[in-house]
């Protein structure tokens, strides 16, 4: 399930199996840290930022810079509608520059009145408005503190139909009314970030029914079936991606996406199975774990149910077949150009460039990206989740992605217009990037 800020949800690949996901993300300590570093919940990572120049990013001359500077774009959009007090997320340095609306406001300007389809122009935008800097763990070992890791999660498409009956028992449920979203920080300043969700009985908040129950029926007189799926297995990978493509014997394709997620922690079944002895750690990915459930059906159930975890869908409406989920910015999802991210580290709508390697080819993914989604098993600074489309080609390239690389987010020049030299310090011996061939 890919936790989502308001909008909607989907989830992330063979990591997502592996990394059993904590119940709240614990807000964490106070303390001083330098200049560039800060300090994440829990205090568990801390984010660390190199200033660097265009030069230093990876392939960035030969990348298709319109292409990513049109999604920026499709993100403005949204970046607009929020509320001024609003925050994108970020810690530190990414909160100062980037975790405001108003911040993007200039880069979204220029970026709609750059050419579309002209990589020229589209790098000029970058260069004039953005300054990239590495990303980094600081609490990591120095000698891997700069290697991101990169999964990656898809689009599902799975069979259905509006009404139950022959192979189509298994129900697709949209949110209850019961269920209860708790923003912790609305009621003190220190739990700001956190929350929970539950139900309410006699006057107390009780956590909501896990999985176990709600597929034993627990819910089953609410009438909140969306539709019946062929395949219970692909109803729980469905929550596991949060967000997918319905068939129905008619042909019609129905887009659900995440409603609402029962509270419960998520626990990641591929784990349980290595701790079983039933694979090793090398063996799992997103298609070994399905191979396993549908060749032991009798035990599927009871391990599904070991994730307490329950996603509730929505229906969405008016999105093309050849555009993505909505993700938690309240923007499509671009195959090979959105990212999930730890928006308590990097703020959702920053662009990031990410050098990696294809899962399948092993050929370098080396691209800017940009931060429109959420997930719950993304945590720390130096991770990120690619969106890699639907369909089976890209099923299998999320379901293989565990690789690392570079990571390095852009954030706002903090001036209101184009400079030739750029009002932060400039790394050592790297001129201000400005514009011509220096700044790319």
């Amino acid at each position: 399930m890919r936790l989502r800020l308001g909008w909607g949800c989907a989830r992330s690949g063979a990591a997502r199996f592996l990394v059993a996901l904590p119940a709240l993300a614990v807000l964490g300590l106070a303390g001083c840290v330098p200049p560039g570093v800060a300090t994440a919940p829990g205090g568990k990572s801390e984010l660390s930022l190199s200033l660097v120049g265009f030069a230093a990013l990876p392939g960035w001359q030969a990348d298709h810079a319109a292409e990513a500077l049109a999604v920026f774009r499709a993100g403005c959009s949204q970046l607009a509608e929020a509320a001024v007090n609003g925050t994108l997320g970020g810690q530190g340095q990414t909160a100062a520059l980037g975790g405001k609306p108003a911040d993007w406001r200039a880069a979204c300007s220029a970026a709609a009145n750059a050419a579309p389809g002209d990589d020229a122009a589209a790098r000029q935008v970058f260069s004039d408005y953005f300054q990239p800097y590495q990303v980094a763990d600081a609490t990591a070992p120095a000698a891997s503190r700069t290697q991101a890791l990169f999964t990656g999660y898809f689009d599902p498409e799975v069979r259905g139909s509006r009404s139950p009956g022959g192979v189509y028992r298994t129900p697709l449920l949209g949110r209850p009314g019961d269920l209860v979203q708790v923003n912790l920080g609305a009621f003190a300043a220190d739990l700001k970030g956190r929350s929970l969700a539950g139900r309410v009985e006699d006057g107390r908040l009780v956590p909501y029914y896990d999985r176990a129950q709600i597929e034993q029926g627990v819910l089953a007189r609410r009438r909140l079936e969306l539709m019946w799926l062929a395949d219970p297995v692909d109803a729980f990978f469905l929550q596991v991606q949060g967000s997918g493509r319905v068939d129905l014997p008619d042909g019609r394709v129905v887009r659900v996406s995440y409603a609402g997620q029962n509270g419960r922690p998520y626990v990641a079944i591929g784990r349980i199975l290595v701790d079983r002895s039933d694979m090793t750690m090398d063996q799992v990915s997103l298609a070994s774990i399905r191979a396993w459930l549908e060749q032991h059906p009798d035990q599927a159930p009871a391990l599904m149910d070991e994730n307490p975890s329950y996603v509730f869908f929505r229906e969405v409406n008016g999105l093309r077949p050849d555009q993505g989920p909505p993700g938690a910015l309240g923007v499509p999802l671009v195959p090979g150009r959105s990212i999930a991210v730890d928006s308590a580290y990097i703020p959702l709508g920053a662009p990031v460039f990410i050098a990696t390697t294809d899962p399948l080819s092993g050929a370098p993914i080396q691209r800017m990206m940009l931060a429109q989604d959420l997930g719950g098993a993304i945590k720390g600074p130096a991770r990120a989740d690619i969106f890699f489309g639907w369909g089976r080609a890209a099923e299998q390239r999320a379901g293989q992605m565990r690789a690392h690389g570079a990571e390095y987010v852009l954030l706002p020049r903090p001036v209101l217009a184009p400079a030739g030299a750029a009002s932060v310090a400039q790394p050592q011996g790297e001129p201000a990037t400005g514009g011509g061939a220096a700044a790319q």
